[in-house]
């Protein structure tokens, strides 16, 4: 069996019923000037329980694709976003 991708970053959008949108940020080292910047990606998450906040910062499993855009579930809410 294939090991899962997994995913850290912060829920910026609830994206309908059990859907989240979750923002994952990198650092890499640009190939010309060698100066680390950060690159930004959003992905789609399965939320079963409707337990997601904005502001949360959580991990997400890749899993088999759900719908069109959505093949992460997921996994872990590490802290809690301020209300």
């Amino acid at each position: 069996m294939a090991i899962k991708k997994e995913i850290q970053g912060i829920v910026v959008k609830i994206s309908g019923d059990k859907t989240a949108s979750v923002l994952v940020t990198r650092s890499v080292m640009h190939p010309k000037y060698h100066k680390t910047v950060k690159r930004f990606k959003k992905y789609l998450i399965h939320d079963e329980k409707n337990e997601l906040a904005l502001g949360d910062s959580v991990t997400a499993l890749e899993c088999r694709p759900l719908s069109k855009s959505k093949s992460y579930r997921l996994n872990t809410i590490l802290k809690r976003g301020v209300k």
